[in-house]
C-alpha cells in the first residue's frame, strides 16, 4: 500500500511564501509521477504543477513564475515553493503520486490547508 503525507500548509499574508512537502511512502515504481493539486471552496481540484522522476515539470499558468515544484527520488518526496501568494491560492493542497505497473495507479494525500489573507 502507498501513503501519502502532506506538511507546510498554514495561514500567510498575501505576498508572503510557504513551502509544501509530501512523503511518499509503500511499494513505488521507480519510474513515477508526483504532483501537487488543489482544490478551493465550491471548486473542482486543479493541477498546480507536477514533476516526473526525470525531473521534467509541469506548472498550472495561474501560478507559473511564483510557485517552483521540486523532488528527492532519494526520499520518494515532493516539495512545493509557493511564493507571492494571493488570496486566491488559497485551497486546500494535496499531494499526488501516479505510476504504472501493470496498470495505472493514482495515490492521494488527504491535504493540507493553505489559507492567503490580504
Amino acid at each position: 500500500q502507498v501513503q501519502l503525507v502532506e506538511s507546510g500548509g498554514g495561514l500567510v499574508q498575501a505576498g508572503g511564501s510557504l513551502r509544501l512537502s509530501c512523503a511518499a511512502s509503500g511499494s513505488i515504481a521507480s519510474i513515477n509521477t508526483m504532483g501537487w493539486y488543489r482544490q478551493a471552496p465550491g471548486k473542482q481540484r486543479e493541477l498546480v504543477a507536477s514533476i516526473g522522476n526525470d525531473g521534467r515539470t509541469n506548472t498550472a499558468d495561474a501560478v507559473q513564475g511564483r510557485f517552483t515544484i521540486s523532488r528527492d527520488n532519494a526520499k520518494n518526496a515532493v516539495y512545493l515553493q509557493m511564493n507571492s501568494l494571493k488570496p486566491e491560492d488559497t485551497a486546500v493542497y494535496y499531494c499526488k503520486l501516479s505510476f504504472v505497473r501493470i496498470i495505472r495507479s493514482d495515490y492521494w494525500g488527504k491535504g493540507t490547508k493553505v489559507n492567503v489573507y490580504s
